[in-house]
């Protein structure tokens, strides 16, 4: 493990950028990057505009380190290259920002309440890829949608046996058990939530790290205990379908935790926009949400 990248991880200001939107999500990610059908005739061109416009984020004078301190991507995306260096390597050795790889194959259909992650065959082979091009650690989405215990406890139990085996592999696994933001229960879904991980993480042994990522809790400050908790490095929100400015204001509302936000850091970025323009409106995007993460 890079203990500079551990380090930057553990104690650095700023926010990680989720850029890892893949297959469903992808054509809602270029619609609202200003790119709709027209801008492409099949799957391999929809995912040659991701890139680009992945590319032109990191490329940015105003995405680099010093604000942003990791960001997220998907699995074709590590395996591409910006100015002919690998995408991961290039975040690390031009900007600084620590790279984190999707691991996951999507959502299986709802049971109890939640809906746990599909299988994933593929997690040696992602394990290996991913230390290959020098990643530091991994993500992994499952979604709560009701206050149902046993879901619950079935969403977090899947989550650390594979974060397990992702920490054998000498990653650090990014834990996203999502409660849904719309759920009728999601106060009562959070509470559950936080009991089942600091159980779990009382578990892991001294040499295994985790990091969090969590809806923005309804009950200010829910999660305190897992933020100062010794085997969490880092506990970090998703925006869940707020708006960025709600948002913002809502996670500077919640001591220790940063943003990891994918929708909402690219709002309002398009494609039509002038490279300076696009800076500049990216720029005023990071500094809003470097804002909330260190307040």
């Amino acid at each position: 493990m890079n203990n500079e990248m551990l380090q930057q991880m553990r104690t650095g200001k700023g926010f990680i950028a989720a850029l890892d939107q893949s297959g469903g999500s992808t054509p809602k990610a270029l619609l609202q990057y200003g790119l709709d059908e027209s801008s492409y005739s099949n799957e391999s061109e929809m995912f040659d505009r991701i890139h680009e416009m992945r590319s032109r984020l990191i490329k940015s004078p105003a995405f680099n380190g010093n604000r942003v301190i990791g960001a997220i991507l998907f699995e074709m995306t590590m395996e591409r290259t910006i100015d002919g260096i690998g995408t991961a390597e290039y975040l690390w050795s031009k900007k600084r920002v620590v790279p984190f790889l999707k691991v996951d194959n999507g959502l299986a259909a709802e049971s109890d309440g939640v809906q746990l992650m599909k299988p994933i065959p593929e997690l040696g082979s992602r394990i290996a890829a991913a230390n290959k091009h020098g990643v530091f650690g991994t993500k992994m989405r499952s979604v709560i949608n009701l206050a149902n215990p046993k879901g619950v406890e079935a969403i977090v139990k899947q989550q650390f046996e594979i974060g397990r085996e992702i920490i054998a592999g000498g990653l650090v696994p990014i834990i996203e058990p999502e409660v849904n933001i719309k759920s009728p229960e999601k106060a009562e879904a959070e509470e559950l939530l936080k009991k089942s991980l600091i159980e779990h993480a009382n578990n892991l042994s001294g040499d295994q790290n985790i990091m969090l990522k969590l809806s923005i809790p309804t009950k200010t400050n829910l999660y305190q205990d897992l933020v100062s908790h010794p085997r969490v490095v880092r506990v970090v929100a998703l925006s869940g379908g707020y708006s960025r400015d709600d948002a913002n204001k809502m996670l500077a509302q919640n001591t220790g935790i940063i943003a990891s936000f994918s929708r909402a850091l690219v709002e309002g970025l398009t494609a039509q926009l002038s490279e300076t323009d696009f800076d500049k409106a990216l720029d005023a995007s990071i500094q809003s949400i470097y804002d909330a993460s260190i307040k």
